[in-house]
């Protein structure tokens, strides 16, 4: 199958996720979908590596222009009437992209996230992701999104912009995108027909390693003063989270799973 797709994956160092992660494109990348791949200024041999990647489209920034920008740079270069954005620190699964697409023509959806695991490895991914996918296909989150990977119906774009820049670094920019999807009348969902493992903050954590001030909270500030978020607004989208959330695993638990999970304290933890 023909994928009228293309992925754009930021990249700051950490070349061994970049490598699992490009590896485990080889499938779409065979169908035809265009990889992206914007280079945020590494010294570790990530743009040696790229170099030896023919079929993916590389954009080598001289120093690291942040995740949104970098972001940008490769939706700009995106063909096709999909686009996927897609962080370096996952492991992809069979037939994910598949999911989400089929997902994404059947409801229909604007955005569509897959469904994941956060932390460490610590299990048979492949074999976990086959018997999670059997049971909740049909299972979803709608309304739900994550930065860690999405896909977009490219209209989504065209109508609300790209990722707001002003965003540094990283941090908020995802969120900030999905609010403005939303405003426009898009619709977003998680969805249990896709299933990838990430392994979370991994290029965040090499950023501050490299001697960059922390900038978490001044995307917090900027984030809620762009979008009005008083305490009693935070405090109510907070509930509402909340009881959505409380909601959404209480109905995917009665198929054995939840559509997100995390690794926390020696456990895997509901999201």
């Amino acid at each position: 199958m023909q994928m009228n797709v293309s992925i754009v994956v930021a990249v700051f160092n950490q070349n061994e996720y970049t490598r699992r992660c490009l590896d485990g494109l080889a499938a779409e990348r065979s169908a035809g979908a265009r990889l992206i791949v914007v280079d945020n200024g590494s010294t570790d041999g990530t743009a040696e590596f790229l170099a030896s990647q023919p079929d993916a489209l590389t954009i080598r920034n001289a120093e690291n222009a942040g995740c949104a920008r970098a972001w940008n740079q490769g939706v700009k270069k995106a063909e096709g009437d999909w686009v996927v954005v897609l962080n370096n620190d996952v492991i992809l699964t069979e037939g994910w992209l598949e999911g989400l697409l089929e997902f994404a023509r059947q409801k229909p959806a604007d955005i569509v996230c897959p469904a994941l695991r956060e932390g460490e490895l610590n299990y048979d991914l492949p074999t976990h992701a086959r018997g999670f996918v059997s049971r909740m296909t049909d299972v979803a989150r709608p309304g739900a999104a994550h930065g860690v990977c999405f896909l977009v119906r490219r209209p989504v774009f065209e109508t609300v912009g790209l990722f707001d820049e002003n965003f540094k670094f990283g941090v908020f920019e995802d969120a900030d995108f999905f609010l403005r999807a939303r405003q426009a009348l898009f619709s977003t969902a998680i969805t249990g027909a896709s299933f990838i493992h990430h392994f979370k903050s991994v290029t965040q954590s090499a950023i501050l390693k490299e001697g960059v001030p922390p900038y978490e909270e001044g995307n917090r500030i900027y984030f809620r003063k762009k979008w009005g978020l008083n305490w009693w607004r935070r405090k109510r989208r907070q509930v509402i989270s909340i009881i959505r959330s409380s909601h959404w695993r209480h109905r995917e638990l009665r198929r054995g799973h939840v559509l997100w999970e995390r690794w926390k304290k020696g456990q895997w933890v509901h999201h």
